[in-house]
């Protein structure tokens, strides 16, 4: 009874790991810089 309880956690920590192991990275790219029209550029004098 004991190696049937010790083998059922050491098959949930395993199957834990590996969900852990194969979730996509986050995409850290910051969004690409708002383009500005001519008529924003030119009433802000940029």
């Amino acid at each position: 009874m004991k190696n049937a309880a010790r083998l059922a956690v050491l098959g949930f920590f395993a199957f834990a790991l590996a969900a852990c192991a194969t979730q996509p990275q986050a995409d850290l790219t910051p969004p690409p810089a708002k383009r500005l029209d001519a008529k924003t550029t030119l009433e802000n004098h940029r």
